[in-house]
């Protein structure tokens, strides 16, 4: 009877819109190898991702130790435990892409790299690069 309960409770859990949290390695790093804060560049603008400390794979993986990049545009970091939203502000590569050529529009944008799961959920702890400003220049 307290297994019924307890699959009951869990059900109701992940029906609510709470799932389990894939764990990061210790470590592990995001980061953006060709840009860097505060540089001016051109649109569209190639933008390198890079990891450390953790394999890429492409979604819907459960591979332990790997996880898929999403670029963040002028936006927030993304929520813990919930999937990264898939709009013009949050870029997913869920084939394990690891460089996108991204159109910007002139001006000033923040830009943030969050490896997520294959069900696209920042991992836990978050690895995710600093957040970075850039100048696109008309």
């Amino acid at each position: 009877m307290k297994f019924r309960i307890v699959t009951a409770a869990l059900v109701l859990t992940l029906g609510a819109g709470f799932a389990l949290a894939t764990e990061s390695t210790p470590g592990a790093k995001e980061y953006f190898i060709n840009i860097k804060n505060g540089e001016h560049v051109k649109s569209p603008v190639l933008i390198q991702f890079g990891l450390s400390g953790m394999g890429v794979a492409p979604a819907g993986s459960t591979n332990p130790g790997t996880g898929h990049h999403h670029l963040v545009i002028d936006a927030d970091t993304p929520a813990a435990g919930v999937p990264i939203p898939m709009d013009a502000k949050h870029m997913h590569f869920g084939r394990g892409q690891t460089e996108a050529s991204v159109t910007l529009t002139p001006g000033a944008h923040t830009l943030q790299l969050v490896l997520a799961d294959g069900a696209h959920i920042p991992l836990t702890p978050p690895i995710a690069s600093d957040k970075i400003s850039v100048t696109v220049d008309p």
